[in-house]
Formats: structure tokens, C-alpha cells, sequence
């Protein structure tokens, strides 16, 4: 499923008021782009569960299929209701195209089929999602497609992997889990002066905290199931770029090989978005406030949060994003049974590996979302034993940091 929008006016249909001395706000096109209401004259986006659809005629049935006629055929690859998601996420993201896809993983495996071939060459922060590291290594490879790993923040190491071969630079930034981050205008800059595609997910700020292709990026990437949905509710993936490269040859991938999002996924992503600026907003007003309450606890060595000032890359808050964003790591003393030993503690929040929930969660990075990576990859990435992730919700912050003090009584702090 695809679509191409003329970003960021508002889809024929929809409600078309708008501010007359300029483009509707981020917050309009999250609430009002990509409805095109039908003849019941319905509010609420509808949800089209439907697998097929109706031709008028043989002669339309085949100028669908041919690409002579637009329209929708099948909902593996054309659905209103993806649409609508596709085109609201791709306005707020400042992209000319996205495609849905049924997680965050099938999006950075379809750009990958898409834009890559046999031979080509990927350079990727070596602080990645521990699947997609996997996906890297393990599968990718299969097929003659390289890896190299540089560390996220150092421009001079993206421009020595840089091989002759190489196609795509691929990051997270902020990055899973340590929060690290890379001045995405000056990676920008190297790519396009060595021919290179930059990718760039943008789970953890999403387009109300940060906007890769406003500084240059080629292709944003999400999972779905976190931020814009909000609520833990549905698994799904996007890919937001230009026409040709998301809108012709990464739909090619979705529209062949099927990853498909579904209708109510799409659905429930498209309501997501509506609160996505308000929800991180105070996901970043949370995550401050509790890196300052953690960087005073005896039982905590370090913590890894972008908006506080000893953070290495401090300086690009402000510079490229809005916000410090939802995400908190921290080094407890004791290695793995001290950080253990405080995540069993804790009683509000929720011991899972997702993230981007109103609830607050926290894992052992280490054991879960990095387990499969080996003790050498984890050392390179610096996911120590000892560290604990929280994604901060929105519950009352007192109540999280006493949920917390509780577990880390337990911790040695000598």
C-alpha cells in the first residue's frame, strides 16, 4: 500500500478550513489529513475490512492491474484505511510517499529488498535494535548484502567504512537504548557526497520531536507500534520518502512479497496520531524529570539521557530535535543482579521490552531486546549488564520514581 501526497495540504475530502495565511499546523494534519469521508457523511475514519474490491467493469478491473487507472484492487497493497495512515504520517514527516507495512522490522527489511542488490554494501551505527543487527548479519548476508558498523556519533568513522560498494547509511538516533546521537545534517552532507542512501528510524522522536528529511535524510523509518500508536494496541511499520524510491520501489517489495498492515492497525495508528505531539510532549517532560531524579541515586552509576547536559551529544537538542524525548537509561550498580534485582522490584511499572506506551515500562536490555546479540557485540554497543531501560508513560512521575526507589534500595551502592 502507497500513497503519494502533496504534503502538507490537507486531502481532497477531508475538512479543507485551514489557516488562510499559511499550511495547517502539525497538530491539524495529525487530526484532519488523509479522510476522504464517503457518502454516509461519517466523522470518525472508517475502517474497510475488506480483502477485494468491486470493478465497475472488465475494462476498469484491467486498468487497475495495468497501473493505467488508480484505484483499489487488493488489500494486501491498496486500503483506504492504510492509505489514510500512509498520508497523514507522510504529511507530518514532510515526505512526498509512505508505505505501511505490518511492523517496524518488515519496514527496514522492505527498504532493504528495495533499494539493495547482491554486492552493495550497508554502513549502520553499531548501536542498533539488536533485530535489526540480526537482520543484518544473519539474513542479509545470505543474499551478498555487507555490513559495517561505525559508532553513531563520530562523522570521521561513517566516512572511513564508506566503501565503493556501499549504498545505504543506516541509524537510530536517538539510539536503542543508550539514547546516543549523530548531527543528522552533517551525515546527510556525507551521504549525498558519497553517493549513499542515509536512513534514518525515527522511532524514538517521531515527527513531533524530529524530522529526518527536513535535515536531509533519504528514507524515515518507524515502528508504528510504539509512539504512533501510543497505547501498546497494534504491531506495524512505515517507510515515508520521495515517490520513487518509497512510492515505486519499496511498495514494489510491499505490493509482491506482502508485509501488509492491516485496515484496523491502520486504524488505530491513524487515531494515535491525532495526540502524537500532546503524548510526546509530555513523554519528554516525564523522561527529563526522572534522568534528574536517577542521576542523584546512590545506586545509579550513569545515566544515559539526551537532555541532560554531561550528554555526550547535548549539544544537538535544540539543534535537531524538540525534545529529549520519552526514553531513559541508566547503569545500576551490581551488573546484571543488581539491574535484576530492581526491575523485580518495581511494582507500577510494566516489565516488558516495548515501549511508547502511556504505561511506563523497563527491561534488561542486556537479556531482552539485545539478547541475541552476542557478549562482543553488546561490549561494542555498549550494553553494559548493569543497564536498565525505561520508557517513561504518563502516569503521575512521583509514583514512578517511588515504584523505582523501591528496587533500587536493593541495589549495592559500594
Amino acid at each position: 500500500m502507497t500513497c503519494t501526497t502533496t504534503p502538507p495540504d490537507l486531502e481532497p475530502g477531508a475538512d479543507s478550513r485551514r489557516d488562510p495565511a499559511g499550511e495547517p499546523g502539525f497538530a491539524t494534519r495529525a487530526v484532519r489529513t488523509g479522510h476522504r469521508r464517503t457518502g454516509e457523511g461519517e466523522h470518525g475514519e472508517p475502517i474497510f475490512t475488506t480483502s477485494s474490491f468491486v470493478f465497475e467493469s472488465a475494462a476498469q478491473a484491467a486498468a487497475r492491474f495495468s497501473g493505467d487507472s488508480p484505484g483499489n484492487i487488493y488489500s494486501r497493497f491498496t486500503n483506504p484505511t492504510v492509505r489514510a495512515f500512509e498520508e497523514r504520517l507522510a504529511s507530518l514527516e514532510g515526505g512526498e510517499a509512505c508505505v505501511a507495512t505490518a511492523s517496524g522490522m518488515a519496514a527496514i527489511l522492505a527498504v532493504c529488498m528495495g533499494l539493495l542488490q547482491s554486492g552493495d554494501h550497508i554502513v549502520a551505527s553499531r548501536s542498533l535494535f539488536g533485530s535489526t543487527t540480526m537482520l543484518f548479519n544473519k539474513y542479509l548476508s545470505r543474499f551478498g548484502i555487507a555490513t559495517s558498523y561505525c559508532t553513531l556519533s563520530e562523522l570521521a568513522a561513517w566516512d572511513a567504512a564508506i566503501r565503493p560498494q556501499t549504498r545505504l547509511l543506516f541509524c537510530e538516533t536517538p539510539s536503542n537504548p543508550l539514547t546516543e546521537m549523530v548531527d543528522l545534517r552533517a551525515l546527510a552532507e556525507l551521504a549525498r557526497r558519497r553517493n549513499c542512501l542515509l536512513a534514518v528510524d525515527n522511532c524514538f522522536c517521531t515527527p513531533a520531536l524530529q524530522r529526518p528529511l527536513e535535515l536531509g535524510a533519504d528514507l524515515v523509518i518507524h515502528s508504528a507500534t510504539k509512539y504512533l500508536d501510543g497505547q501498546g494496541r497494534c504491531v506495524g511499520g512505515a517507510v515515508v520518502g520521495d515517490r520513487k524510491r518509497v512510492g515505486e520501489e519499496v511498495y514494489g517489495v510491499l505490493r509482491t512479497a506482502g508485509p501488509t498492515l492491516s485496515p484496523f492497525n491502520a486504524w488505530v495508528f491513524l487515531k494515535g496520531l491525532e495526540t502524537l505531539e500532546l503524548r510526546m510532549e509530555a513523554h519528554s517532560r516525564g523522561a527529563a524529570r526522572l534522568a534528574d531524579w536517577l542521576a542523584v541515586q546512590p545506586g545509579v552509576e550513569r545515566v544515559y539521557y539526551p537532555g541532560r547536559p554531561e550528554h555526550p551529544q547535548h549539544h544537538l537538542v535544540g539543534a535537531q530535535q524538540r525534545g529529549g524525548g520519552g526514553i531513559v537509561a541508566f547503569d545500576v550498580r551490581g551488573a546484571r543482579p543488581g539491574a535484576w534485582g530492581l526491575i523485580d522490584a518495581t511494582r507500577l511499572l510494566s516489565i516488558t521490552a516495548n515501549l511508547g506506551d502511556t504505561k511506563s515500562t523497563i527491561t534488561h536490555p542486556a537479556s531482552t531486546t539485545h539478547g541475541r546479540l552476542s557478549p562482543q557485540e553488546r561490549a561494542a554497543s555498549g550494553i553494559g549488564e548493569g543497564l536498565v531501560r525505561v520508557a517513561v508513560g504518563l502516569e503521575s512521575m512521583a509514583d514512578i520514581e517511588a515504584d523505582l526507589a523501591r528496587g533500587l534500595a536493593l541495589v549495592p551502592v559500594a
